[in-house]
């Protein structure tokens, strides 16, 4: 069998059923074999937004999505997806094609080592130098893209070895269990919860991998132990929930920081350092978890860190005790093993909370135009259903968005709080319309990341996806903007001038579409929805009052509770 042949073959058994990608002249072997396979090519206009939608699917099916690309250039634009899927840990695979290895007559030309390029940035990257290797080489792959903590991994074909034959035979996926925590740790766990006074549970990323949705809400209502998120935790548990204490979209001084400070104890199920983290531990924790004046406080909380590795440790997370394994194991054993205890104190959460609430509603009815983000938060929300599904690009929106916008099911909010890398918005639409295609998806772009990867719109209308494209119009790169602002520099080097974004839809054979005041907004995304195609709806935003919210409002009136 010729070794692309076997490839593709070695990928099916994988069960990879797309191949999102640009391919090259080291490729066409590969190509010819996608061509009479039943895997799907998506050919996108450029390789990062091909890496991006494979990160994407990924994150939301748990198997590794697969990206093509040619040698030299095509691989280095897959450099960004490959950070953004390694420190964002969704499993992905990324094949690169490369000159003949054996008997090259191109001396160096497109050729550098991609294989040591990748290297950083992969939990594995490797040469096939031999048909024979296939199959072993796409299994070991398959096997560390996926496993705890996913991420990305590497393979490059060269042209002459995908030519060759073999007799090699498919290795298919070997059957195993996630380990469980030992009794012991749980049982550890257990005593420093139910010895704890102020116990607060906060849900990050990997509660969302592996969808430990009814352990985590199970162990909340069965203690009534509070709970918050980081922003890739989002939705795991319905954050309608009476217990739900907000989202860490801010670095602190927010509401959510006033119930973090008066916790003893923070439960951390599936967070890790890669993303932002929503609290910081000082040498204090390891003793009693109060200040020199008696009161609790985050810093000196102790830690119980509930995961499927152990803790990765950094100056500021370093927790007493570890449960490690099967996270929605863990999380189940823990609700059952922990009685309610009468000296647990929830009061000031439910006083944080009472604030909480308060404040998410302002600015929800602003009737400003151009528009302010609360209201297009508040706006969205109203519009997508439960499982409906936000990709968020970067910018300060995403801020709003993660902090306002209450997500109700799991991997309902897209958004990286890892790489953070501007450009993603759009292909991590596409790929969640791919996976979810009967769901209402929406990707949510400033216009300086839209522009970064706008050209997969055409991708979008060629694969005639139903989908609706967000663009908040500020004429700038606001994030930077606003912390130009935080740090008292004068505004400059940020505008920029942008397209007419209806007629650049409508170009690619999108639809286009102009909010014009703030009461259009509702209307105009619902009309959108009701009809096929892909729609961008641009909407003048108006972030001139971030600084004085984010930076003085929220931090005077948190700290006054």
């Amino acid at each position: 069998m010729k070794a692309s042949d076997l490839f593709v073959k070695a990928l099916e058994a994988e069960g990879v059923e797309y191949i999102f990608g640009i391919p090259g002249e080291e490729n066409l072997d590969l190509l010819e074999s996608l061509r009479n396979s039943s895997i799907r090519l998506v050919l996108t206009r450029h390789e990062q937004g091909a890496g991006f939608m494979a990160a994407t699917y990924g994150r939301l099916t748990g198997k590794a999505g697969v990206c093509m690309s040619t040698l030299g250039p095509g691989a280095t634009n897959l450099v960004t997806a490959a950070a953004y899927a390694q420190l964002g840990a969704m499993p992905m695979l990324m094949i690169t094609g490369q000159k003949p290895i054996k008997t090259s007559k191109q001396g160096q030309f497109q050729i550098i080592d991609v294989v040591d390029m990748m290297r950083p940035l992969t939990k594995y990257t490797h040469q096939i130098g031999s048909a024979h290797h296939v199959p072993a080489r796409i299994r070991e792959a398959m096997r560390r893209a996926e496993a705890e903590r996913p991420g990305a991994v590497h393979l490059e074909l060269p042209e002459d070895v995908a030519k060759e034959e073999t007799d090699s035979a498919v290795i298919h996926k070997s059957r195993f269990d996630f380990p469980h925590a030992t009794g012991h740790s749980v049982a550890a766990a257990v005593k420093m919860i139910e010895s704890a006074r102020h116990p607060l549970i906060l849900i990050g990323a990997g509660a969302n991998r592996q969808h430990a949705s009814e352990s985590l809400l199970e162990f909340i209502e069965s203690t009534g132990i509070p709970f918050f998120s980081t922003q890739m935790g989002k939705g795991v548990v319905d954050e309608r929930h009476p217990l739900f204490l907000g989202n860490a979209a801010l670095s602190s001084r927010d509401f959510v920081h006033r119930a973090i400070d008066a916790a003893d104890l923070i439960i951390n199920v599936g967070h890790d350092v890669v993303e932002k983290p929503p609290f910081f531990m000082k040498s204090k924790a390891a003793d009693s978890g109060y200040g020199n004046d008696g009161t609790p406080c985050a810093a000196c909380a102790k830690v119980i860190h509930v995961n499927y590795v152990t803790a990765e440790i950094d100056p500021v997370y370093f927790p007493q005790q570890g449960v490690i394994g099967d996270l929605s194991d863990s999380v189940r054993r823990l609700a059952k093993a922990t009685s309610h205890q009468a000296h647990w104190d929830f009061s000031r959460f439910m006083e944080v909370k009472r604030h909480l609430d308060r404040n998410l509603l302002e600015g929800a009815e602003d009737t400003r135009f151009p528009l302010y983000p609360q209201r297009i938060v508040a706006d969205v929300r109203k519009i997508m259903p439960d499982d409906g599904i936000i990709a968020l690009d970067n910018g300060v929106y995403k801020i709003w968005f993660a902090r306002n916008y209450l997500a109700h099911m799991p991997n309902t909010v897209l958004l990286d709080n890892a790489l953070a890398s501007m450009g993603a918005g759009l292909p991590s639409a596409m790929a969640a319309k791919i996976v979810h295609p009967q769901r209402r998806v929406m990707a949510i772009c400033g216009d300086g990341g839209f522009m970064m990867n706008s050209q997969e719109m055409e991708t979008a209308v060629r694969l005639k996806l139903d989908l609706v494209v967000l663009v908040l119009r500020d004429d700038a790169y606001g994030m930077i903007k606003w912390k130009q602002a935080e740090m008292g520099f004068d505004d400059f080097g940020l505008d920029y001038g942008n397209p007419d974004f209806v007629q650049y839809a409508n170009s690619y054979g999108a639809h286009g579409h102009r909010v014009r005041s703030a009461d259009n907004l509702i209307p105009q995304l619902e009309a959108c929805f009701s009809m096929p195609g892909v729609h961008l709806v641009e909407v003048a935003v108006d972030y001139s009052e971030n600084d004085r919210i984010l930076h003085r409002e929220i931090p005077q009136q948190s700290a006054l509770i």
